[in-house]
């Protein structure tokens, strides 16, 4: 605890509000979701900026956002579309509320500790949401439902989409900060919320730093994808669970990597672009794989634990973003691949880091050489839909001539069957330290982080000992909702 009088401002606002808090627990299992509030969810729409929304940010929304499902929305990538006889498996994060994006579960994860503990004071303070787009939303639908004030810092050239939402949901236009670049332009994010934490009304949730993001990964997404695989199992028996791959970018959902790592023993694999390949090589660079950011790495990357790193180049994102988002390109994928029609239809769930997140899953499905019996699970991040002005821009820049058929079976033979295992590297104990030591750089000499508290890190007690927080958490959640006396929910 932080501060009582803190503490109890919030619950009043929350009492007036009627805003009830779901647990960890709850939005790992919504199973556990008390049945009157599954009743009052039938009356309000996924989009709503309405309280009762913090009990749809999980992995279990059906395909309207409305209902409920068992096993998370996944696509299955059959051979004709990935290249490989491994199985290739992504979740689908368009399912989400608000945003339709998982990062809103990031968001959650991060301000629900800093509001039962305290930390954070809903009638007075302003939450800053630092991101190259999606946590930034997600972190201002969060606030909008849990009655404050977000504030959304994000690249000047990041999608047009990520803008035109971000101006429908903020509760001022000031509360939108764009900063110079785009994806690769992290540190100058980093330089603008150092600005606004002058401020003492402003509390920074740097999604880089924020242990909730890795922790509501490592418990709501990972117990998901473990659900979804073992419903694959009980259908197949003799499945393998071989590799979790995200592109790194927060690193938060690489969380999710640890807990299906501790139960089956699989590769956690991080991807980033190969235009600027920080993990790989110590490189640097710009790039258009919006959502992943880079040039550090995230204090909350569990490096030592980390398997495999590789990079997919934009000029495979962009061009195969086209592919799956045009009539030729699905066409050429139905007609002359052969792949199912009702995969072709449901591309348009993969937006750009999804295409990575698929393409550093086949390239490790090619590198390790896996076979029909071997699962490759990953995610999406978000939809298309985030990105059309992306693609107008891919259009003029790889195909000012036009996209037809022939163009699209180029590009997917260029970027899905000519993908190699170049570019893709295990990690020894030499290498884990390497990517580690790198961090230092940004958060001991930028960022004042401690060293003892950046250097603790490297022991997987600590990542043990963090986890241990998640029932403390669940614990104050409970009490909070108890304080603020709330039975009907709003």
């Amino acid at each position: 605890m932080v501060n009582a009088a803190t503490l109890e401002r919030a619950a009043s606002r929350f009492r007036c509000a009627g805003i009830v808090l779901p647990t960890f627990a709850e939005l790992a299992n919504p199973e556990k979701i008390p049945a009157k509030i599954h009743a009052a969810l039938e009356h309000v729409g996924p989009d709503d900026l309405y309280p009762l929304n913090l009990f749809r940010v999980h992995w279990y929304n059906g395909p309207t956002r409305r209902d409920h499902v068992q096993i998370n929305e996944h696509l299955p990538l059959p051979t004709a579309l990935t290249g490989v006889d491994a199985r290739i498996i992504i979740a689908l994060g368009d399912r989400f509320p608000m945003i339709r994006s998982h990062k809103v579960l990031a968001a959650y994860g991060c301000l629900a500790p800093a509001i039962v503990t305290g930390r954070f004071d809903p009638t007075s303070h302003r939450a800053v949401w630092p991101s190259t787009g999606n946590y930034a939303r997600g972190g201002v639908a969060i606030s909008r439902i849990m009655g404050c004030r977000g504030i959304a810092v994000l690249p000047e050239g990041m999608s047009r989409e990520r803008f035109a939402w971000l101006e429908r949901w903020v509760a001022h236009p000031e509360d939108i900060i764009r900063t110079p670049g785009t994806e690769s332009n992290v540190k100058e994010i980093y330089d603008r919320c150092r600005e606004l934490s002058a401020d003492p009304h402003n509390v920074i949730f740097n999604q880089f730093s924020e242990f909730g993001n890795h922790l509501a990964h490592y418990s709501c997404t990972g117990r998901a994808l473990e659900r979804l695989f073992e419903a694959l199992s009980a259908r197949e028996p003799g499945l393998r669970l071989r590799a979790f791959v995200s592109a790194s970018g927060s690193a938060g959902t690489l969380g999710a990597g640890d807990y299906l790592k501790e139960r089956y023993g699989s590769l956690i694999v991080a991807a980033e672009a190969l235009e600027c390949p920080t993990m790989l090589y110590n490189g640097f660079g710009e790039h258009n794989i919006q959502g992943i950011g880079d040039k550090h790495i995230p204090l909350i990357h569990n490096v030592m634990n980390t398997d495999v790193v590789t990079a997919i180049s934009e000029r495979s994102t962009d061009r195969l973003d086209l592919v799956f988002n045009t009539e030729d390109g699905r066409r050429y994928l139905a007609d002359r691949r052969r792949v199912p029609i009702e995969i072709v239809n449901r591309l348009p769930a993969l937006g750009l880091s999804s295409i990575c997140n698929v393409l550093a899953a086949i390239k490790v499905a090619k590198y390790f050489r896996l076979q029909p019996e071997d699962v490759v699970i990953t995610v999406a991040t978000d939809a298309a839909e985030m990105y059309a002005s992306e693609r107008r821009k891919s259009l003029r820049k790889y195909f000012p001539l036009g996209f037809d058929a022939v163009q699209a079976g180029e590009t997917f033979g260029e970027c899905v069957l000519g993908e190699n295992t170049q570019h893709l590297r295990e990690c020894s104990e030499v290498e884990r330290t390497r990517i580690f030591n790198l961090g230092y750089f940004t958060w001991v000499e930028q960022q004042g982080v401690p060293l003892e508290r950046f250097d603790e890190r490297r022991d997987q007690r600590f990542w043990r000992r963090l986890r241990q927080m998640l029932p403390a958490w669940d614990q104050m959640i409970q009490e909070f909702n108890a304080r603020t006396g709330v039975t009907d929910p709003g």
